[in-house]
């Protein structure tokens, strides 16, 4: 017998009973960035393989390890994007949309890939929503990033659930400093450092700091620390941000050991993380990029980001009961029809109706059916009210209309005055 087809372990299938929930996260951080004036972009999921190496490093985890890279038939190397920010660059800089100084707020949403372990809240496909702002360098910037998601996790109803960890790293310089610091203290205690520490000391050695071995992080607590090596302008920048998160009145909390995996931040760092889902608890991350820009070939463009993961969210909403109520049921109305004569006014009125109300979910029975078996189908859909048109109502050109979902008795409603009916009990249902 041949092996069932299946999917890719890690890339997994969203179903249409997960759909509805991703899809009121995915709107509700779309209606928030048009308020604030971002526009969205939509990139490649191929890209070449040089790009993550320019941008992300090639001692990092993700382009040593875990991109997805392959010879097209040209014999080019493409790469599933494992991240949004580098191809986000290449398509302004191939643009042209930045030069001269153009502000850009862009923000995009979709897949990434990475060959990681797969378990809960981390897969080889995941989704970001991504978010990128060229041309603006001050901390005024970077505190709008925060503020949004903060905003965005009192619309969710997350913010008891997440903590914001903050650090800065500072410009090329000043980190070039701390890191020859860090490595004369890490090679001092080389013999006492897990074994990817000690690979990581000599070809990334701020990442060092972001080991979950719990020796190493006790060798780390006597570590040289970032801040004290920050140059007067990236002190200054960061004091205005926490100056900023300060008026708003969002808490924060200062993380020394908060570097982010990817070579091209700068100054400003931040994560969200939350104690909700085990061991994956960063929910959202970014900082600044100043160099990025000039470092794929571009004029010196400030630059500060961030992304979110989609399925860690989806995630925090069920595990904290945080699911809106409405997302359970799949229609608001249900129309039952008996005999062709029925189904044919079926389908005339329902038209009619959604002409008149564009938004209200519903839904014609197909396949005939029995009363029995038609009431069936209305209530496993999760509909609040059904329509009923037989032959009696066909006569009379009414409907009958039942409540499914609570009290109320049936009644025959005219044909004209559905769609006005309709408007307002769905709306208090």
């Amino acid at each position: 017998m041949s092996k069932s087809l299946q999917a890719i372990r890690g890339m997994n299938d969203i179903l249409p009973e997960q759909t509805p929930l991703w899809r009121y996260f995915e709107g509700t951080v779309a209606r928030l960035l048009d308020n604030y004036g971002y526009r969205q972009i939509r990139m490649p999921i191929v890209e070449f393989t040089e790009l993550f190496k320019r941008s992300i490093g090639e001692v990092t985890d993700i382009v040593e390890k875990e991109m997805y890279t392959f010879d097209d038939r040209n014999g080019d190397s493409l790469t599933l994007r494992p991240e949004g920010t580098a191809a986000c660059v290449r398509a302004v800089l191939e643009h042209g949309i930045t030069g001269g100084g153009q502000v850009q707020k862009l923000w995009y949403v979709g897949p990434m890939f990475r060959h990681e372990r797969p378990q809960k809240g981390r897969y080889r496909q995941f989704h970001q929503i991504g978010l990128e702002v060229f041309n603006l360098e001050g901390p005024d910037i970077d505190a709008e990033l925060i503020v949004m998601t903060w905003r965005l996790w009192g619309e969710l109803g997350l913010r008891d659930a997440v903590k914001l960890e903050l650090n800065s790293l500072g410009t090329s310089e000043s980190r070039g400093r701390y890191r020859e610091a860090l490595v004369e203290f890490l090679s001092a205690h080389v013999d006492k450092l897990d074994e990817d520490s000690q690979r990581r000391m000599k070809t990334n050695p701020l990442r060092v700091l972001d080991t979950k071995n719990p020796e190493t992080q006790a060798i780390l607590v006597d570590a040289p620390k970032m801040a004290d090596y920050l140059d007067e302008e990236s002190r200054a920048h960061f004091e205005g941000l926490k100056a900023r998160l300060d008026a708003v009145g969002i808490p924060y909390v200062i993380n020394p050991k908060l570097v982010r995996g990817l070579d091209y931040y700068s100054k400003t760092v931040f994560e969200w993380v939350t104690d909700k889902l085990g061991a994956q608890g960063t929910v959202c991350a970014g900082g600044r990029y100043d160099g990025l820009v000039e470092q794929m070939g571009g004029k010196p463009t400030p630059g500060v980001g961030f992304a979110m993961g989609i399925e860690r969210l989806v995630l925090m909403l069920e595990a904290l009961d945080k699911v809106p109520e409405e997302l359970s049921r799949q229609v608001d109305v249900y129309l039952c029809a008996f005999g062709e004569a029925a189904e044919l006014a079926a389908l005339s009125l329902s038209e009619r109706v959604r002409d008149q109300l564009p938004n209200l979910r519903l839904q014609v029975n197909a396949g005939a059916g029995s009363f029995k078996s038609q009431f069936k189908k209305a209530d496993k859909s999760g509909a609040l009210y059904a329509l009923i048109l037989g032959d009696d109502e066909l006569a009379q050109q009414v409907v009958g209309f039942k409540p499914l979902r609570g009290q109320g008795e049936q009644q025959s409603i005219a044909w004209d005055a559905l769609a006005a009916h309709l408007a307002t009990c769905v709306v208090q249902g």
